[in-house]
C-alpha cells in the first residue's frame, strides 16, 4: 500500500528546529534536495504498491533519499540511519516538516528500498536529474550546447528525415565492479561445497538421531585432504589437480547421500537458504566435474561464488588483476555527466552496445553526436559503417595502411593526428569518472549481496556522481558571483581601512 498523500512528502518550506533558527540556504543537502524531480520518482515509485492493500510504505524520497545518503557518504545502513537522526539537513533532504531525533525507519528497510528501485527504474530518474539540470542551470549545460569544432569532418543532416545537425560528443568505455566475494579457486569451492552439504546432511539426519547411523561423510580426511595442499605456498599443477579430483569424490558421495534422504521425504528439513545452496551446488558440481574432466579451467556461466551464483568472472586484461568478479556496465559519458547503458554479469563484448548507446544519445537530446570518443574494441567495421552513416565521427585512426606523407597532405595528416591526440586527451574523463566511483565511491567493492540490490548500487553511484557534478558547478557559480559582489564592495569602499575585508572572506 502507498499514500500518495503522505504529509512528509513535500513539505520543505518552513523546517521547524526545536532549538529555534533557521536552516543554511546553502548548505549542499539543501541545494541537493532542490536537484532531484521528488514529485516525478513519486508517481514512478507509487506503482509498485497497491491502493488499499497492506501496510503503508515509505514515502519515495524517504526511500531514494537514503540510499543517496548512504551512497555519498560512504556509510553503512545502520550508520546511515544514524547520521538521518542526528542532522537535520539530512531530514531536510529526505522532506521531513520538522527536526526529529526518533528515527523514520529500521535500518533493514535499506535492503527493500534498493530491491524496489530496480535498474531500470533508477536509469530513467538519472535521466530526469541530468535533463533537469541542464534546464535549469544553463552553466550546467554549456558544454553540450556547443557544438565542436566545424574543422572536423563535415556533419550533414538527412533531409530526408529532417534531423536536426548533429551535436556534442560522446565518451564510450565499459568496467567491471568488483563484488565482496573471496577469490575464487577450484580447490577452495569444492571444499566449501562439501562442507555445505555435510551440514545438509546433519540437518536431514538429525530426526533419526539415536535410532539409525548417520550416514558416513569422510570430513575429516577430506579437511585434511584439502588442508596438505591449501597451507603450501605454491603447488604443483599436478597436487592440485589430485586435490580437485579426491574433493570431487568426498563431493559426489555426499550429494548421493543427500539424494537418498530426499526421496526418503527429509528435504523439508532444509530451510530457505539451504534448499537454495542445494541447486546452487548441484551445479557447480556439474561445472567443476566437466572441467575436471575436459582439463579445462573454462565452462559456460561459471559459478564462482556459493552466496553469490550470479557474479562471473570478468576478464579484463589489466595489470593489476587480469581477472575480475562481478557486474560489467557499460558507460556513456556526456557533458561530464555518466549514464550506464548496460548492466550484465555475463562478460560479453562492449562493442555491441555502441549502435543503442548512441540512439540513446539521439533520445536524450534529439540529435546524434558529433564525434564519438571510445578505444580500439569499438573500432570495428559495422560500427564505423554505421557512424559513417548517420554522420558521426568515431575517433581513432581510418582503417588501412596510413599514408604516405607528400606536400599536398601534409598538412591534413598533421591536423588529423592532433584530432586524434585530443581525441584520447577528453577519453580521460570517462577513465576518471570509474575512478571517482571506485575510489571516492562503493564500485570499487560492491557490498550487496543480490543481484537486484548490487544493480541498484551501481545506478545509484552514477547518479550520486552526477550529483556531485551539479552541485560543484552550482558552488563555483556562487563562489564566482560572490567573488564578484566582494570585488564591487571593495572598488566602492569608502573607509581605506576596510578596502581589503571583503576579498579577505572571500579567501
Amino acid at each position: 500500500m502507498y499514500r500518495k498523500d503522505d504529509p512528509n512528502q513535500m513539505e520543505f518550506q518552513n523546517f521547524i528546529l526545536p532549538f529555534g533558527g533557521d536552516l543554511d540556504g546553502e548548505n549542499r543537502w539543501v541545494i541537493l534536495a532542490n536537484q532531484i524531480p521528488w514529485q516525478r520518482i513519486e508517481q514512478e515509485y507509487s506503482l509498485l504498491f497497491s491502493e488499499g492493500d497492506g501496510c503503508p510504505a515509505k514515502a519515495a524520497r524517504i526511500g531514494f533519499g537514503a540510499l543517496i545518503i548512504k551512497e555519498r557518504l560512504g556509510i553503512t545502513d545502520r550508520e546511515t540511519l544514524a547520521q538521518i537522526c542526528e542532522n537535520p539537513y539530512l531530514q531536510y533532504f529526505l522532506g521531513f516538516s520538522g527536526f526529529s531525533t526518533k528515527a523514520p525507519f529500521h535500518h533493514s528497510l535499506m535492503t527493500h528500498f534498493r530491491q524496489r528501485f530496480s535498474k531500470e527504474i533508477l536509469a530513467i530518474i538519472n535521466e530526469w536529474i541530468v535533463a533537469e539540470a541542464m534546464t535549469q542551470n544553463p552553466e550546467v549545460a554549456v558544454e553540450h550546447s556547443a557544438p565542436e569544432n566545424s574543422s572536423d569532418e563535415p556533419q550533414d543532416s538527412d533531409d530526408d528525415n529532417n534531423l536536426p545537425p548533429n551535436s556534442g560528443k560522446m565518451i564510450l568505455d565499459a568496467t567491471c565492479t568488483p563484488a565482496d566475494i573471496t577469490y575464487p579457486t577450484d580447490l577452495k569451492l569444492l571444499n566449501e561445497a562439501r562442507e555445505k552439504t555435510e551440514k545438509m546432511i546433519d540437518v536431514m539426519h538429525a530426526p533419526d538421531i539415536g535410532t539409525k547411523r548417520k550416514p558416513r561423510t569422510y570430513r575429516q580426511v577430506a579437511r585434511k585432504d584439502y588442508l596438505d595442499v591449501a597451507k603450501q605456498k605454491k603447488p604443483g599443477y599436478k597436487k592440485i589437480r589430485r586435490a580437485i579430483g579426491r574433493q570431487l569424490q568426498y563431493l559426489t558421495h555426499n550429494l548421493q547421500t543427500i539424494e537418498t534422504m530426499v526421496n526418503n521425504g527429509r528435504l523439508g528439513l532444509l530451510d530457505k537458504r539451504d534448499y537454495r545452496n542445494l541447486l546452487v551446488l548441484q551445479e557447480l558440481y556439474r561445472q567443476q566435474l566437466w572441467m575436471y574432466e575436459n582439463r579445462t579451467h573454462s565452462v559456460q556461466h561459471r559459478i564462482v561464488s556459493i552466496s553469490q551464483p550470479h557474479v562471473r568472472p570478468i576478464v579484463r586484461g589489466k595489470a593489476r588483476s587480469n581477472v575480475e568478479f562481478g557486474a560489467k556496465i557499460s558507460v556513456s559519458m556526456i557533458n561530464g555527466f555518466g549514464y550506464v547503458d548496460r548492466i550484465n554479469w555475463e562478460s560479453y563484448n562492449e562493442s555491441g552496445d555502441l549502435t543503442m548507446q548512441i540512439e540513446k544519445y539521439f533520445r536524450r537530446f534529439g540529435c546524434y553526436p558529433v564525434a564519438v570518443l571510445a578505444d580500439k574494441i569499438y573500432r570495428t567495421r559495422e560500427n564505423r559503417n554505421y557512424c559513417k552513416e548517420r554522420g558521426i565521427r568515431l575517433s581513432g585512426p581510418p582503417l588501412g595502411r596510413p599514408k604516405k606523407i607528400t606536400e599536398m597532405n601534409a598538412a591534413d595528416l598533421k591536423k588529423e593526428k592532433q584530432i586524434h591526440y585530443q581525441d584520447e586527451l577528453d577519453r580521460n574523463a570517462i577513465e576518471g569518472k570509474f575512478g571517482q566511483g571506485k575510489r571516492r565511491f562503493t564500485l570499487g567493492l560492491i557490498m550487496a549481496k543480490l543481484a537486484q540490490t548490487s544493480e541498484a548500487v551501481i545506478s545509484i553511484s552514477f547518479i550520486v556522481m552526477n550529483l556531485e557534478k551539479i552541485l560543484s558547478v552550482l558552488l563555483s557559480f556562487l563562489a564566482y558571483h560572490y567573488q564578484t559582489y566582494c570585488q564591487a564592495q571593495h572598488a566602492n569602499a569608502p573607509d581605506a581601512r576596510n578596502r581589503f575585508l571583503p576579498l579577505q572572506i572571500a579567501a
